[in-house]
């Protein structure tokens, strides 16, 4: 089974991504993992791709296919994937189509900004450790100090306001025009509703996708 999670910065995507993962056996494929890899390994594809990030460029749709198409050749691909953040823009999902991959479904968290504002804004991270908490839905025990060490939380960068607002207002821009393309091409089209608690978002999407398997 092939899936396509779409979901705005802050949807939980990425944790429901892993339980999907998790409950069929599928890799997760991102395209800042398999940039990463590429890299790290030295193939064709990555040196070109480091050229160009080093640039400050942006890498091309052409690289990020070819990236996919090597990907999609490892035995854990065998049975499936699920795309996490790919395709990005419509000449992505086009030349996803193009190299011959069937997606079964694509999955997407539909959320109101305000939500993910308030989620993303309330987060602290202890830096050492990388332990997170939120002032509003998870607070640590004492204020600004992580539960463990004692040692200060820190409010990134990344997550203030006007940064949130600004990538949800870069990915409503790309989504869209990925959204009409998707609800009119030949697949499931599966909306969820990502209010909630963890475990009953993930109770959702297993209801939706599960009659695919």
């Amino acid at each position: 089974m092939n899936l396509i999670f779409l979901g705005p910065p802050g949807s939980g995507k990425g944790t429901q991504a892993q339980f999907v993962c998790q409950d069929y056996s599928i890799p997760q494929i991102s395209t800042g993992d398999m940039l990463r890899n590429a890299i790290a390994q030295g193939t064709t594809l990555g040196l070109q791709a480091k050229s160009v990030m080093e640039r400050g460029d942006l890498v091309s749709d052409d690289i990020i296919l070819g990236l996919v198409r090597e990907r999609l050749h490892e035995p854990d691909c065998a049975t499936g994937c699920l795309f996490d953040g790919f395709p990005r823009t419509l000449a992505q999902a086009s030349g996803l189509a193009d190299i011959g991959v069937k997606i079964d479904a694509v999955v997407e968290l539909q959320i109101d900004d305000a939500i993910i504002v308030e989620r993303v804004t309330g987060r602290r991270v202890h830096e050492p450790s990388g332990r997170t908490y939120n002032i509003i839905f998870n607070p640590p025990k004492s204020q600004g100090l992580d539960d463990i060490t004692g040692e200060p939380l820190i409010h990134r960068d990344d997550d203030k306001e006007e940064t949130v607002r600004n990538r949800l207002g870069v990915y409503r821009a790309q989504t869209a025009p990925l959204i009409d393309y998707y609800k009119n091409v030949e697949l499931e089209y599966i909306e969820v509703d990502a209010r909630g608690t963890v475990s009953d978002i993930r109770k959702r999407i297993a209801d939706a996708i599960a009659p695919l398997s």
